[in-house]
């Protein structure tokens, strides 16, 4: 059996739709090409589910080969989840991205000082932001607990996932006023 923190959720399915036990698909993921007739995903840490049919363009799904709405409303507001090794098997990155599991936990530096490690990424409208729990050497100088700084140029400098370091310029200016 798995375990929760081993779980990324990338969707949630809503109420049904029509009488043929449709259900509205919420995707939480930059990569909706996963979601075809097919896949599994786990909907707790022993359960899975089938998606049996798909239209993006409704943005529908069913489940389990259920055709009756009563049936399929057992599974009104189900998270589903995938695991690390399987988002890395069925979604492609370009040269240069990431996924967001990956940059979490890296440490953030600016020509050699650390200012802190990323906690989690946020999506502010189209941008992404780095949320950074600032070095407890600098909290200790003055400097707020956290930080927020854009992921992108011209602040991002570098990032390399398997050292666990990302690379950034400005990120000491943006700490300095929060």
């Amino acid at each position: 059996m798995l375990k929760q923190s081993n779980l990324i959720h990338i969707a949630t399915i809503g109420k049904t739709v029509g009488i043929k036990g449709d259900m509205k698909l919420h995707v939480k993921s930059d990569f909706p090409e996963q979601f075809v007739s097919g896949a599994s995903f786990y909907i707790n840490t022993k359960d899975k589910v089938t998606l049996t049919d798909v239209n993006h363009k409704r943005g529908l799904v069913k489940l389990n080969n259920i055709s009756n709405p009563e049936d399929a409303k057992k599974f009104t507001n189900a998270k589903l989840y995938t695991t690390y090794e399987q988002t890395r098997e069925s979604c492609h990155l370009e040269d240069g991205e990431f996924f967001w599991f990956d940059i979490i936990g890296c440490s953030v530096y600016e020509d050699g000082r650390k200012l802190g490690v990323v906690k989690e990424i946020e999506r502010i409208t189209v941008s992404d932001y780095l949320s950074i729990k600032t070095d407890e050497t600098l909290v200790k100088d003055g400097f707020s607990k956290s930080f927020l700084l854009p992921y992108h140029e011209p602040f991002i400098v570098s990032t390399d996932i398997d050292k666990k370091v990302i690379d950034v310029v400005g990120g000491l200016d943006i700490l300095e006023a929060s």
